[in-house]
């Protein structure tokens, strides 16, 4: 998967579950309702605490929704203090806020940096006012356009904006005004990511009733290679399939983990976390997480313990989804697996195909690779 940094030191993920409106392609879990705000800060202490020795020290810390910007400054300060108490964190964590850009202004975005947080992720989606319409987004473009300024006038260097494309109607002309828009904010990270629907999603369901019909995969392909291309002639790395950093250090340090098999702890309503070879989540239910805490127990809703062969598994498909790739050696070491010699013929093709390439003892996707991405990981022999 790739030789690992700081693989020991862990990730911190907090979700928080309120939206002011619900998105209709958005499966997240979130309520509108803010009136539990507090109760849920309360349980979130509770839930702290029964986690406080699990995992040692962490360098990353990631408030992700949902919406955290529809918490108050004072919320969050007193959130980020309560995590510093309880929580061993690295003098260089990165701390990641994500806000919608209809409820922040200068004044919020400097409170942020005030608090320690150095990190951004703005929830653009589309600089298109017909496309944030037919997503149901609660900001404007002016208003996405005025978060981005703001926030770079309070300090923040190391932003991300995240982007939908594949939208229903959408042309490639569009999409690249898009891209070209968010360019010239010269940010230091843009997620671009083809637009998915689950089934119970409102607009999962719209498109279940043949309402309307997204790009076909033709198109996409187009859409997504000329995302890589036009990224990548701007001076971005096209470093994960829908990721994009102005250079490596830029790149999301918390996501990393996820896709490295490093631990990482959730907490908050639906959260995950991973150990070693276990994955637990949290119920998908702000009232039942608030109850459990109430009575002293942890909200957790399931667990599973990966065997050998899954992580080998997911260790493979994440890892081919990252420009970087696989370290052949260091998967072998990990995993007990050499892919060499158990797909020699699987990798001809795919080599000949020009969708994988090995360098550096690394095995990578190429541009196309990564086009297919889900697709690369699901021939491979494991042993």
């Amino acid at each position: 998967m790739g030789e690992r940094n700081n693989s020991e030191t862990a990730g911190l993920y907090i979700h928080i579950p309120f939206c002011r409106s619900k998105c209709n392609y958005c499966d997240f879990y979130s309520v509108t309702s803010l009136h539990q705000i507090p109760d849920f800060l309360k349980a979130l202490e509770r839930e702290m605490e029964i986690y406080r020795q699990i995992l040692g020290r962490f360098d990353s810390l990631y408030l992700g929704g949902g919406t955290p910007s529809v918490l108050t400054i004072t919320n969050l300060a007193g959130l980020l203090s309560r995590i510093d108490k309880t929580f061993s964190l690295s003098s260089d964590t990165e701390i990641t806020v994500e806000v919608n850009p209809a409820d922040v202004d200068l004044k919020y975005l400097e409170s942020l940096r005030q608090l320690g947080v150095n990190r951004l992720h703005i929830g653009v989606q589309s600089f298109d006012e017909a496309v944030l319409s037919f997503l149901e987004r609660r900001h404007t473009r002016s208003q996405a356009i005025l978060a981005i300024e703001s926030a770079q006038k309070a300090g923040f260097d190391n932003m991300g904006l995240d982007l939908i494309y594949g939208i229903p109607g959408q042309d490639r002309q569009s999409w690249l005004d898009n891209l070209s828009l968010a360019v010239s904010f010269d940010v230091a990270h843009l997620s671009c990511y083809q637009l998915t629907l689950e089934a119970r999603t409102p607009l999962g369901i719209r498109q279940q009733r043949g309402e309307f019909s997204l790009p076909d995969e033709e198109i996409q392909h187009d859409l997504f290679l000329t995302t890589s291309e036009t990224l990548e002639d701007a001076g971005y790395v096209h470093y994960e399939v829908s990721n994009f950093a102005k250079n490596l250090s830029a790149a999301s340090r918390h996501n990393q983990k996820y896709w490295n098999h490093t631990p990482y702890l959730g907490l908050g309503p639906a959260a995950h976390s991973f150990r070693d070879n276990r994955r637990w989540w949290n119920h998908r239910s702000i009232n039942q997480y608030i109850r459990d805490l109430g009575r002293g127990r942890a909200p957790v809703e399931g667990a599973e313990t990966l065997t050998g062969k899954q992580l080998q598994m997911e260790a493979l498909y994440l890892g081919l989804r990252t420009r970087k790739g696989i370290h052949l050696t260091d998967f072998s070491a990990r995993y007990q697996c050499d892919l060499l010699s158990e797909n020699s013929s699987l990798l001809a093709t795919l080599t000949e195909a020009g969708l994988v390439e090995i360098k550096d003892g690394y095995l990578s996707p190429t541009r196309c690779g990564l086009a297919v991405a889900d697709s690369l990981s699901q021939t491979w022999k494991l042993s």
